[in-house]
């Protein structure tokens, strides 16, 4: 019984591991500095379509809101109004073609601090 069993688990893995959809390449990085606004930037996706988070991770408390724009390859692309959630303001823009080896970056109003994270190429990795 444990060889069929056994035998019928290397037959499946196979077949989970090829069915299995690419992997996210999910990256973020902050302004690294002791003092004033700490600035994030967060990918969510892979290869060329990703969604783009802005985070103030260290905002004062009575900041409930704040404009935020994004910015590609250094021009300006879109602006929104980051709100609150719980100690941070934050504002995602929806998944997009953002292409790869793009700069994207994104600034509070307020701040000359800019977080950037640069998009890249993956391939269909597998997740195991």
């Amino acid at each position: 019984m444990r060889k069929i069993l056994y035998f019928g688990a290397a037959l499946a893995l196979p077949l989970v591991m090829t069915t299995a959809g690419p992997a996210m390449a999910d990256s973020s990085s902050c302004t690294h500095h002791f003092g004033g606004p700490q600035i994030c930037i967060r990918l969510e996706g892979r290869n060329d379509y990703n969604a783009v988070t802005a985070i103030w991770s260290n905002p004062p408390k009575k900041i409930k809101s704040r404009a935020v724009s994004l910015y590609w390859n250094g021009d300006h692309y879109d602006s929104a109004t980051a709100k609150r959630v719980g100690k941070t303001l934050s504002y995602r823009w929806s998944t997009m073609d953002t292409g790869t080896n793009t700069r994207l970056c994104v600034r509070f109003k307020g701040s000359n601090r800019m977080a950037c994270e640069t998009t890249k190429y993956i391939g269909n990795r597998v997740n195991l």
